[in-house]
């Protein structure tokens, strides 16, 4: 499909940078998930594995912001790719208005 302006340009540009800024904040949310904390010299594990055995209270602070930090990462990513598909749907459905 042949852009004729600049702004067609643009878009698509806008397009992929959304596209892989969601992917990349999908795959670090993945791995900030997987990465290991401590509380008090304590081996917490990770939001997505919590340790075996360890006292829950004394870990509770170290993994809810291991997974509040997950968590926001990994939405933003999806909040990304959400919107690099909504700028595509709006471009060809105003290239159809164009071309029709």
């Amino acid at each position: 499909m042949p852009v004729s302006s600049g702004s067609g340009l643009t878009v698509i540009s806008l397009n992929r940078i959304l596209g892989a800024a969601g992917l990349v904040l999908l795959a670090g949310g993945a791995l900030l998930g997987f990465r290991s904390v401590s509380a008090s010299g304590t081996d917490c594990g990770s939001a997505f594995r919590p340790a075996a055995g360890i006292t829950p209270m004394a870990c509770d602070n170290a993994l809810n912001g291991a997974s509040t930090l997950t968590t926001v990462v990994m939405s933003a990513g999806v909040l990304c790719l959400i919107a690099a598909v909504a700028v595509k749907v709006i471009r060809d459905r105003a290239q159809e208005k164009i071309t029709a």
